[in-house]
């Protein structure tokens, strides 16, 4: 995975007001946590950050006032209506340090005929992988899988490198039968009788 550089400031003020302020001159507040430090709290340019966090579990390299620190995004806060973000919590990760990540699962493949529907129970994976590498997502495959069969978290072949965080018996994805519905003219049909 490419790092992706931004340049931070420092954030100096705090509360409603100076959040509003710094949305409006297009900076996105955010706080830099971990490895034992304080937090940093600082503004990132709203439109390079948004093109960043495109990409699940983006690297980026961050300068803040002449200091280099690696993160990425831990949680991210969404205008419910625009859709712009309005805040960011970011992790300090070294490089070689293990880090656990949700990674998106995808599938290919056709299912066994009979109108089989496919059901995600997690559309994420919960794995440990190293800051520097970690995989955008993980693919299986569902061919020929027919009602009834699931996919454990233990079945999905992991990227080299990362292995498997949470549950390892937990269901991914399951297999169920398409429920059949009554045609319409055999419902008619048997409400005219029972109120006759």
């Amino acid at each position: 995975m490419a790092e992706i550089k931004l340049a931070a400031e420092a954030r100096t003020e705090f509360g409603k007001g100076a959040a509003r302020r710094t949305r409006r001159a297009n900076l996105v507040p955010a706080v830099v946590y971990g490895h034992g430090a304080d937090p940093v709290h600082i503004t990132l340019p709203g439109h390079e950050l948004q093109l960043a966090l495109r990409t699940a579990n983006v690297l980026i390299g961050l300068e803040i006032e002449g200091k280099d620190a690696l993160v990425i995004p831990k949680a991210v806060q969404r205008n419910a209506i625009k859709g712009n973000i309005e805040h960011v919590d970011l992790l300090t990760v070294k490089r070689g340090e293990k880090v656990e990540v949700e990674i998106a699962v995808h599938v290919e493949g056709e299912l066994a005929p009979g109108g089989n529907l496919l059901e995600y129970v997690q559309n994420t994976l919960l794995v440990e992988a190293e800051a520097t590498h970690i995989p955008e997502s993980v693919t299986v495959s569902i061919a020929g899988l027919d009602a009834g069969d699931s996919i454990l978290a233990k079945d999905i072949p992991l990227p080299k490198g990362s292995v498997l965080a949470g549950d390892e018996d937990a269901v991914v994805l399951q297999i169920v039968a398409a429920q059949a519905e009554e045609p319409a003219a055999e419902t008619a049909a048997t409400e005219a009788t029972t109120e006759a």
